[in-house]
């Protein structure tokens, strides 16, 4: 049955970025038929009268680690390496399947909840089809793959794997969900950053990708003592090196891009890769500023993103949306990060981090509708401005999320989960999480 959401303020992010009071979106067959005011519409249809709420493209995450959900609150006060070696990696190891389907339950219930309808994301070595299978299950659309780890320091013996390993493994992944569920699920190739992949697998990653047709999500340039410990590995700056290995392009995102200036913005700005910034994980982990305001100067299409929860701590991008809209006014001004702006990279840009800038993204005729609707009408939006962009970057909440759909599909009405049973969720990542801190034996 068609669906009809009526007397919002649609947020279109088309191309004219209009902002359409009073107006009406209808669904059908999972896409956006219409937009405008004053809809007519014949034939059997769901009614959902929006007065007083905003419709806005799905929030889009461009980094993501569902597999570390389960690690919020046991990793805290850390920087990138330590934070990895002594907490990340040994958690990851231990995960089995039951824990990881957990844990991933947990971050799309999450993701979900505070309005955002895709994600590319970044497993643990192994058990990824668990991560598969809760997308699928809950309605959730997803770009990812399995982390790739035929090198490094300090890598315990549960994520050590083989180069022919990572690759088979990878493509057997490919085989079973690329495209699945009218491609609502797609394979993203993960090496998890140069320190931890040899540059035999970083070369085949970047020729595999182009003949599969598929993305490539990386770590680059997030933390000075990484970014000094691959100058010192490779002879090279983190882009540089990823670029001569085939590793850049319209089809690679890379996460954090931190301490990137000169040479490598080029290339980054010249081979069209898309960075995603995640302000809130740069700031726990003290690994620094990004120079976003620069980037998409350049031309460079910035996503954003909250990373992992044990490095955030919540998966909540209005709070990622805020941070970057603040975060760099002391250095540029208060103009430089508006607040339309920050919606494009939540939204526009974050579909391109995923390959899907044709499918989502905007609240326009023919795209998927994977939308959000946000109740203004709560005391911390009072007086609303005319302009609701301003409220929805600077004073919204996961929170205030009442609606939402993918694909047509209402995953969340009135504030509640219609795929997910929320008590069931919490519950099981509860349980699940004891087993693997236990499994982990962490000090």
């Amino acid at each position: 049955m068609d669906l009809l959401l009526t007397n919002a303020t649609v947020v279109t992010m088309n191309r004219e970025r209009e902002v359409l009071p009073r107006a009406d979106v209808l669904v059908q067959d999972g896409r956006i038929a219409k937009v405008g005011r004053g809809l007519k519409v014949k034939g059997p249809r769901r009614l959902l009268d929006l007065t007083g709420q905003v419709v806005m493209p799905g929030l889009i995450h461009g980094h993501l680690h569902a597999c570390q959900t389960l690690f919020r609150g046991h990793a805290d006060k850390r920087e990138l390496l330590d934070w990895l070696r002594e907490r990340i990696w040994p958690m990851e190891a231990a995960h089995d399947p039951a824990s990881l389907r957990a844990s991933a339950d947990l971050t799309f219930a999450e993701l979900i909840r505070s309005g955002a309808t895709a994600a590319l994301d970044m497993g643990t070595v192994h058990h990824y089809d668990a991560v598969f299978e809760s997308a699928r299950d809950s309605g959730f659309r997803l770009v990812g793959g399995k982390a790739m780890m035929d090198s490094g320091a300090e890598v315990p013996r549960g994520l050590r794997e083989t180069t022919a390993d990572s690759l088979s493994e990878s493509l057997a992944l490919m085989e079973r969900w690329h495209g699945t569920h009218d491609n609502r699920l797609r394979y993203a190739f993960a090496p998890r950053f140069a320190l931890s992949c040899t540059p035999e697998l970083l070369r085949e990653v970047g020729r595999l990708s182009r003949e599969k047709g598929v993305r490539i999500h990386s770590h680059a340039s997030e933390n000075p003592k990484e970014t000094e410990v691959v100058r010192q590995v490779t002879g090279q700056d983190n882009i540089a090196f990823f670029h001569g290995l085939g590793l850049t392009g319209p089809h690679v995102t890379l996460a954090h891009c931190v301490w990137v200036e000169g040479k490598e913005q080029a290339l980054l700005r010249e081979s069209g890769t898309v960075v995603c910034h995640c302000p809130g994980s740069n700031l726990k982990l003290a690994s620094g500023y990004a120079r976003v305001p620069e980037l998409l100067a350049d031309g460079i299409p910035v996503a954003l993103g909250a990373d992992g929860a044990p490095c955030n701590n919540t998966l909540d991008l209005f709070h990622e949306m805020r941070l970057a809209s603040v975060l760099h006014n002391p250095r540029v001004g208060p103009v430089a990060m508006t607040p339309m702006h920050v919606l494009e990279m939540a939204t526009l840009h974050g579909a391109r981090a995923l390959g899907l800038e044709h499918e989502v993204g905007s609240v326009e005729v023919g795209k998927r509708a994977d939308l959000t609707v946000v109740d203004t009408r709560g005391f911390h939006f009072c007086p609303l401005p005319d302009d609701v962009t301003g409220p929805l970057v600077y004073s919204a909440r996961s929170t205030d999320v009442s609606h939402v759909l993918i694909d047509g599909k209402l995953v969340l009405r009135e504030g509640e989960l219609t795929t997910l049973d929320a008590s069931q969720v919490l519950g099981n990542a509860r349980t699940q999480a004891a087993k693997l801190f236990a499994r982990a034996k962490l000090r």
